[in-house]
């Protein structure tokens, strides 16, 4: 299967700049993949996801999106994605509906109509369908500059949705979304990747919206320091460990030499699973535990491990 998205050695420089803004990054996306970039401000998510979508060029490497180069042919790449940025580009002087009314037209989905009541039934039914579920229902025919900051994000979300792409760019799409909101709007996300096989290629602050992701990419400084599936990253920790105690410390901790554990004392007794199963460890301890906890690294404790020691190199 040939992959969606396909980057080789892509690398964008600024005049003056000391370093480049993005370093020779290669990845692979397939299609209907949920695919992540994480990485601190400034580390080179924007700029890719600029290049990859054709609004920067890229200082030399290649990139392909849906079998187009998004150099020799932009205009291929425009039609095959959807785009939803961190900054607001909506026409405050039209309303949330004609904005994506607008949209639609340019994308050359339908012809120009003078009104939504005119529109083809399809074009109506998805609009109410996304407004629905995005929550701003009674506010779609309203002008958008009567909008809070949050029934923006969600009208550029139900605009990038109108043209069905198969590729959906998301930089920071939840930002100033409600709680309620955001769940519903992965919960769509996963209704449309189920049924169209639309790949969705995600950059977050949210490192819990990246926890179900097929890849996860972390960029530093503009270089990948970390690929692959979110457990593969976690495991780079090598952090899964439980927290036990007893009354008779002493005893536990003759236990756990005996059975060759890697432990420290912090002040409770620290034990490094090293891959082994938590549940093996507890049953071969008799002695008896007054305290058990476990820990297993989560997305957000690699990420801040890996970016971390990155910046430490």
């Amino acid at each position: 299967m040939q992959p969606i998205i396909q980057v080789d050695n892509l690398t964008k420089c600024y005049k003056n700049a000391d370093t480049n803004a993005v370093d020779g990054i290669s990845f692979t996306v397939a299609p209907g993949e949920f695919f992540t970039l994480l990485g601190p401000n400034g580390a080179g998510k924007t700029t890719t996801i600029s290049i990859l979508t054709t609004m920067l060029s890229p200082t030399s490497g290649t990139a392909r999106i849906a079998g187009h180069d998004i150099v020799q042919e932009a205009s291929a790449v425009r039609q095959n994605v959807g785009i939803i940025f961190q900054k607001p580009s909506l026409d405050l002087n039209l309303t949330a509906e004609e904005n994506v009314r607008f949209h639609a037209i340019l994308y050359g989905l339908y012809p120009f109509r003078p009104s939504f009541s005119t529109m083809p039934g399809a074009y109506q039914q998805q609009v109410h369908q996304l407004a629905t579920i995005l929550g701003i229902q009674a506010e779609i025919f309203k002008p958008v500059k009567t909008f809070s900051g949050g029934m923006k994000r969600k009208l550029e979300i139900i605009r990038s949705l109108i043209h069905r792409p198969r590729v959906l760019f998301l930089d920071e799409p939840t930002v100033g979304l409600d709680p309620v909101s955001r769940r519903n709007l992965w919960e769509y996300l996963t209704q449309v990747r189920t049924e169209t096989d639309t790949t969705v290629f995600l950059t977050t602050h949210y490192l819990e919206e990246a926890e179900e992701a097929d890849t996860v990419c972390i960029i530093n400084k503009g270089r990948i320091v970390s690929y692959g599936p979110p457990a593969e990253v976690k495991a780079q920790l090598i952090e899964e460990y439980v927290l036990i105690d007893a009354e008779d410390r002493e005893q536990l901790r003759a236990e756990l030499l005996r059975l060759g554990a890697l432990f420290s004392e912090t002040p409770l007794f620290k034990v490094d699973l090293n891959g082994h199963n938590a549940h093996q460890l507890l049953k071969a301890i008799d002695t008896p535990l007054t305290v058990l906890q476990t820990h297993t690294p989560t997305l957000e404790d690699a990420y801040l491990a890996i970016v971390g020691r990155d910046d430490e190199t």
